[in-house]
């Protein structure tokens, strides 16, 4: 067993939660879908063919394997061929027709390089109107109406093993969220509003659970979410994707990444409280290199659940087991099958060649982070990028950092395609060209051949906030 877990295919990525179960929301469709959630001038973007722009029965939707892109993107069957096409990886960007995405977003994709058959990540863009909230005193018009309540949200969703898991995310996580925020009491409490978006991915993660088997609902997904309301932006990030502000030439991290490395000691806590999870194939402790078993009885380093350190120990039989949590950065995995600790979805992610699930060890919880907006007083070239882990992998917040200032600076400040053009100019420079049987940046490094989604959202500037 220890050499088929040895040679595991360790080019999953991402993950989901798996919290004792709750309630659904009363309110909520299942993956039929009903009611739009969102303002009738928002674009939305259920898993649906190019030119689809309203919900699709259950059947149709979940049980194709059609390739789909967001509807925002508004691709026509020759735009989903390209969309498509691994050998030319053509950007993708919304038209510019003159209906813009809410508060003049920009977005870009480009698809991967041959790592799996079709696009696996997917946005959703959308103005979310919450009913049966009572308006607040000193809200935007545009944002309180009359009995209801407005937010925006963005989320971008990088699938792995199968694309099912984004595209349900992409289309109801919004709804899970503004269910909760019908329910809560007070919407100007910080920790209410963080409180409900967390409830939000937990009840999207049940959702997958119980409707699996229905539906082809298959692999999982990172999900990283922005949504605005009341002057605060509420960033929530489960998996490997990433947010950062750029003002003012300054960085501002608005998420940070869930891997194994980042999440050891969570995992081998669990490991260590729960053994069964681990079967008699695994180990909780981590030891700098795999033990052979001719090191009975030696002392070597190792480190525990408890430890930021090295100590030694003797080594014992159980110190053979393949270790819980193996490899370094990008190659790092859980039970030598995953790359990302928390996401959406997995629920029937087992190990290789084995029946011990994984689902256990991953968390569907994101992590919040609040930006107050009221803050600072933001210039139109003050933005929050968000993107899959394709853009970070070969870029640094350093590096789009100057990208922003560069692509910026070049256009007018009430030039609404310069964000747009911003979101291009990222995808395209973590991309790079093809050349030498690959994808290759201007420093002759590989490029990313991973998925690739930025969404650009301007902070700043005449109308941003309505």
């Amino acid at each position: 067993m220890l050499n088929r877990v040895r040679s595991a295919v360790a080019h999953l990525v991402s993950s989901g939660g798996a919290p004792p179960p709750r309630p659904k929301s009363p309110d909520l469709p299942n993956a039929a879908s009903a009611p739009p959630a969102a303002a009738p001038e928002a674009p939305r973007s259920p898993p649906a063919k190019a030119g689809s722009g309203s919900a699709t029965p259950a059947k149709a939707v979940e049980t194709r394997a059609s390739f789909s892109r967001p509807t925002f993107l508004q691709l026509s069957p020759g735009g989903l061929r390209r969309a498509d096409d691994h050998a030319g990886r053509a950007v993708q960007s919304p038209p510019d027709t003159g209906r813009r995405l809410p508060w003049s977003t920009g977005y870009a994709e480009v698809i991967n390089a041959g790592k799996s058959r079709h696009n696996e990540d997917q946005a959703c863009c959308e103005v979310v109107y919450v009913e049966g909230r009572r308006s607040v005193t000193g809200a935007p018009r545009e944002l309180s109406r009359g009995q209801g309540l407005c937010f925006y949200y963005w989320g971008l969703f990088d699938g792995h093993a199968g694309g099912g898991a984004a595209e349900m995310a992409s289309r109801l996580l919004h709804r899970h969220i503004r269910e909760q925020l019908k329910d809560l009491k007070e919407v100007t409490h910080e920790s209410l509003v963080v409180g409900a978006i967390e409830n939000a991915f937990q009840l999207m993660d049940e959702q997958m659970a119980r409707e699996r088997r229905g539906h082809q609902v298959e692999g999982g997904c990172c999900a990283l979410v922005v949504v605005y309301l009341l002057g605060k932006v509420y960033v929530a990030n489960a998996g490997d994707s990433r947010a950062i502000i750029v003002r003012n030439g300054e960085i501002i991290p608005m998420s940070r990444e869930f891997t194994p490395e980042t999440e050891r000691q969570r995992l081998q806590l669990l490991g260590f409280l729960k053994p069964e999870l681990l079967g008699s194939e695994f180990t909780h402790l981590e030891f700098p290199r795999r033990v052979l078993p001719k090191e009975l009885g030696q002392r070597m380093l190792y480190r525990d659940q408890n430890m930021t350190g090295w100590a030694y120990k003797k080594i014992e039989l159980e110190d053979l087991r393949f270790p819980l949590v193996c490899g370094e950065g990008k190659k790092a995995r859980v039970m030598a099958t995953i790359g990302v600790t928390r996401g959406l979805g997995d629920h029937n992610l087992k190990v290789c060649s084995s029946t011990l699930p994984i689902k256990p060890f991953l968390s569907c919880f994101p992590e919040v982070r609040v930006y107050d907006l009221t803050q600072y007083e933001h210039c139109p070239d003050d933005v929050l990028v968000l993107g899959t882990d394709g853009l970070w992998d070969v870029t640094t917040d350093y590096e789009v950092a100057a990208t922003v200032d560069r692509v910026l600076s070049a256009y007018e400040p009430n030039d609404h395609s310069r964000y747009t053009a911003l979101a291009q100019a990222l995808v395209l420079g973590a991309r790079g060209t093809p050349r030498d049987r690959g994808w290759r940046l201007p420093n002759n490094k590989l490029g990313s051949g991973d998925d690739i989604s930025v969404f650009v959202i301007p902070l700043g500037g005449p109308g941003s906030y309505s």
